[in-house]
C-alpha cells in the first residue's frame, strides 16, 4: 500500500498547486451532491463526505456556502456524472470521472486530451476492473497501534492501517467513510491530511523517464478540463 500512498500524495500536491481550479471543481461537486439530496450535511451523508474532502484542500467556506445556497435556491442547472476509461504510455491505465452539463462537449475534450498526449480512450469497463474503490484517511500525531485501537473501540472495520512518512494511513471500504470519520471524531481527531474516496489500482506500473514525462502531460491535460473532477491511474510515482 505504500506506493499507493505516494500516488495519493502526488495527486493532492498537484491539486494544491492549482487552487482556483480545485475550488471550482469542489463547488460543482458540492452543488450536485446538495441538489441530489438535502442541502444540509447533517442529513446528507454524501454531502458530508464531499465537505470533509474539501476541508483537506482548504476550500474557502464562502465557496462551499455559495454552492449549497445555489442548490437550496432551486437552480435548474443539471450535471451528468460520467466515467471515461483509457490507456496511457506503456501499459498505464487511467480512469476519468466528470460532472458535465454538456455531454457532447465533454467526451470529445477527454478523447482529445488522450490522443494528443500519447494515450487512447477505451470502452466502458476496459480499465475500471483493475481498480478498487477505497476510502483513505491520513492522520498525523498517532501511531498505527493507537489508530487500530480506537477504531476497534468504535467497532469500525478497515482494510489496512499503515505508517507512512510520519502519518498513519487508513484504507477502508468506501461505504465506511462516514463510520471511520465519526470514529476519529469520537476520539478527538478532526483534522486529516487526507480524507478521500478514491480508486486505487490493484497493480502499479513503473514508467521510464521519457514515458513518465509524456504520462504527466496526459494527466495534466485531463485534470485541466473544466468538466473533469477526478483522474485515477496505476502509475507508481515513487518516493
Amino acid at each position: 500500500m505504500g506506493r499507493k500512498w505516494n500516488n495519493i500524495k502526488e495527486k493532492k500536491a498537484s491539486k494544491d498547486a492549482s487552487t482556483s481550479n480545485v475550488y471550482n471543481k469542489f463547488a460543482r461537486e458540492i452543488y450536485v451532491v446538495a441538489k441530489q439530496g438535502e442541502p444540509d450535511p447533517e442529513s446528507n451523508q454524501a454531502l458530508r463526505v464531499v465537505l470533509e474532502r474539501a476541508k483537506t484542500y482548504n476550500v474557502p467556506r464562502a465557496i462551499i456556502d455559495r454552492a449549497i445556497d445555489k442548490a437550496k435556491g432551486g437552480s435548474e442547472e443539471n450535471f451528468d456524472e460520467l466515467r471515461y476509461e483509457g490507456f496511457g504510455p506503456n501499459g498505464s491505465m487511467i480512469i476519468v470521472d466528470a460532472l458535465t452539463n454538456n455531454v457532447n462537449r465533454t467526451a470529445p475534450e477527454v478523447r482529445a486530451a488522450f490522443s494528443k498526449n500519447g494515450g487512447n480512450m477505451g470502452v466502458s469497463g476496459s480499465v475500471a476492473y483493475m481498480f478498487d474503490a477505497t476510502a483513505v484517511f491520513g492522520i498525523e500525531g498517532k501511531s498505527a497501534d493507537e489508530v487500530l485501537e480506537l477504531l476497534m473501540e468504535q467497532d469500525v472495520e478497515v482494510r489496512d492501517i499503515l505508517e507512512e512518512d510520519e502519518a498513519v494511513i487508513v484504507y477502508a471500504e468506501p461505504d465506511q467513510f462516514h463510520a471511520v470519520q465519526e470514529a476519529f471524531k469520537e476520539a478527538g481527531i478532526t483534522e486529516f491530511s487526507v480524507a478521500e474516496l478514491t480508486m486505487l489500482a490493484q497493480n502499479e506500473v513503473t514508467l521510464e523517464e521519457d514515458s513518465m514525462a509524456q504520462f504527466e502531460k496526459l494527466i495534466d491535460a485531463l485534470e485541466d478540463l473544466d468538466d473533469v473532477q477526478q483522474v485515477y491511474h496505476n502509475v507508481d510515482f515513487g518516493e
